[in-house]
């Protein structure tokens, strides 16, 4: 299954820092989430687009997570030269992501 069946993401930057909150549609799968959104999992589905550090920080009252992730947006809204200065992109493609059974 992919990210977007069980989730979904907001998007904000500052700088050339991004971050993406990724929230349960239904707080019964927030403990998914936790074992299945790693900093090493998204750092790896991500690529090349995330060059620098990845943080996860926990809201379980809301069952959601923020991932704060440095140098992603090539120097930020006034120096890049990407189409999507400003990453709101990135969160529909982190939605992408598959989790659980990979065979599906």
């Amino acid at each position: 299954m992919k990210l977007k069946e069980i989730a979904h993401s907001r998007t904000g930057d500052k700088g050339d820092i991004i971050n993406i909150s990724v929230i349960a549609f239904d707080e019964k799968n927030y403990p998914i989430l936790q074992e299945q959104v790693t900093v090493t999992k998204v750092k790896k589905f991500l690529g090349e687009t995330v060059q620098g550090e990845i943080r996860r920080y926990e809201v379980p009252t809301l069952g959601a997570m923020n991932f704060v992730m440095q140098k992603a947006l090539r120097g930020g809204v006034t120096r890049s030269l990407r189409l999507d200065r400003h990453g709101k992109t990135l969160s529909s493609i982190l939605l992408e992501m598959p989790i659980g059974d990979t065979n599906n």
